[in-house]
């Protein structure tokens, strides 16, 4: 009821109406400034939306480039853009796992964002920072850098909304991705090889051009946008205990978290990272948005060195927790939702889950959990070589090295007693040459697929009693309580 009434309220206001009760206006005005921080961080003012004659007009958002000046968004932004991208964005499912809730022992929930258009959560913020540019930044267009989600959000709502747009792409960019920004009539210019490159040349092509630039996770108008899923959320699940949400620029965080502690104070706002660039945690320790080293992750589109100013402005104060998971997790809760829930999540999407699998987030067993699968633009390349590595890290890939006797049915005796232990062989090589201190044994390089970790912990078991010199490839940082959560594949599809 509070959810409805707001955004009617917002409409209401956005429309033109002044029947609202002035004690309703000063109520909403104060729920969204009661999070403003007074360090010198700006609560954005109500911007004058309506002209004398009541039509609705839309204003650029001023947006801060340095530290100096960062805006905090209000529910009152959040609410707003609601109401404005209604039309051009569908409200995507939330969906309970009954097999991931009976593993996990919470009442999980999957918010599918991958159903979106363009296939993640960023066409929210790109709408919505569209539909508020002003009539003569509608004509110069847009502007932005982005590898992917981003580009492909601003390039799908520009052409609907017959605005023009401008993407810089490094040349790491998939080629999927560039054709299909081309596709939906975006200008795609290749240019450097990072990302940060990249935005570089946007910038210096902004100056020239007199385009907007618009930050993919730092913009106002985006986090704003970005926001509406909590409210759907908030909507779709009334006694939420908490939500997972992937950290990487921090805008998609900063948003859901507005808009959630808003309408359930007590929420839990859980972000998770991944390990290989923990930005938002160096910057919660450092008090601001720090430079963090990142490498290659699985989950590509969290890998921002450094997290917005004003996604960290909103988002500081409103985060209870942030955790984050490595690539084996990731891969893993890739395979899982492949398996389970037969959803093609990309790298940055599994983190909520990863945490879960990987048992960091013991507080939240017998609670409501929601997790947002934000995007699944995933190169069918990368999903095979996830799927594999997901195998791998569940125990149901073994690799290993074994010598046997170089004569007729040396061979032969590993393959069928592989065969008799249930082993699917997935690849096999012999070696002789590198093979220097037995001219007449052969090494045989073996890869098998088997059910479980008990089914492999057996053939390793049979292997090395029937073998003198065998050698396993080791799962190195493989946690217990991974392997005890992730692995407890029993009963997947209960009753219930």
């Amino acid at each position: 009821a509070t959810l409805l009434y707001t955004i009617k309220f917002e409409d209401s206001r956005v429309m033109g109406d002044t029947s609202v009760p002035t004690g309703a206006k000063r109520k909403a005005r104060s729920d969204s400034g009661k999070h403003a921080a007074s360090n010198g961080v700006k609560r954005r003012s109500d911007p004058p939306e309506l002209e004398s004659s009541g039509v609705p007009v839309t204003l650029a958002t001023p947006v801060a480039e340095d530290s100096a000046t960062p805006q905090r968004i209000t529910f009152r932004d959040v609410t707003a853009a609601a109401f404005r991208i209604k039309s051009g964005i569908v409200k995507t499912p939330l969906v309970r796992s009954s097999a991931l809730s009976n593993i996990l022992g919470c009442d999980l929930y999957f918010k599918k964002e991958y159903e979106l258009r363009t296939g993640s959560f960023k066409e929210r913020g790109a709408r919505n920072a569209l539909l508020k540019l002003s009539e003569e930044h509608k004509k110069t267009g847009v502007i932005a850098a982005s590898a992917g989600n981003h580009a492909l959000a601003l390039a799908y709502h520009g052409a609907l909304l017959g605005t023009s747009v401008t993407v810089v792409m490094p040349h790491v960019a998939p080629i999927m991705k560039i054709s299909q920004c081309q596709h939906m009539g975006a200008t795609v210019i290749m240019h450097g090889a990072t990302i940060a490159e990249a935005k570089d040349h946007a910038y210096e092509l902004k100056k020239t051009n007199g385009q907007i630039y618009i930050n993919g996770y730092d913009h106002p108008d985006i986090i704003a946008g970005q926001g509406t899923i909590g409210l759907e959320i908030c909507g779709q699940l009334e006694d939420c205990d908490a939500i997972i949400v992937p950290v990487g620029g921090a805008g998609l965080i900063a948003g859901i978290a507005v808009a959630a502690k808003n309408l359930k104070p007590n929420i839990q706002i859980i972000g998770v990272e991944a390990k290989r660039c923990k930005s938002f945690s160096e910057a919660l320790k450092a008090g601001k948005p720090v430079y963090t080293p990142s490498h290659v992750s699985l989950a590509d589109g969290l890998a921002v060195p450094t997290v917005g100013y004003n996604a960290f402005a909103t988002a500081q104060p409103l985060v209870d927790k942030t955790v984050a998971v490595g690539e084996k997790a990731i891969a893993l809760s890739i395979l899982r939702l492949v398996e389970i829930e037969k959803a093609v999540v990309e790298g940055s999407g599994v983190v909520g889950l990863a945490a879960l699998l990987d048992g960091q987030l013991p507080e939240l067993e017998g609670k409501k959990v929601v997790t947002v699968l934000c995007g699944g633009n995933i190169d069918t390349t990368i999903l095979g070589r996830c799927l594999e590595r997901g195998l791998a890290a569940d125990f149901r890939l073994l690799s290993f090295t074994v010598v046997v006797k170089d004569a007729p049915g040396g061979v032969n005796g590993l393959t069928q007693l592989l065969a008799e232990l249930g082993a699917s062989i997935k690849d096999i090589i012999h070696e002789r040459a590198w093979l220097l201190e037995d001219v007449f044994a052969v090494r045989v390089r073996c890869m098998v697929e088997t059910k479980d970790h008990q089914h492999t912990d057996q053939i390793k078991s049979k292997l090395s009693a029937k073998y003198k010199h065998v050698e396993f490839v080791a799962m190195s940082d493989h946690s217990t309580d991974t392997r005890s959560r992730a692995n407890s594949c029993g009963n997947l599809f209960p009753d219930n």
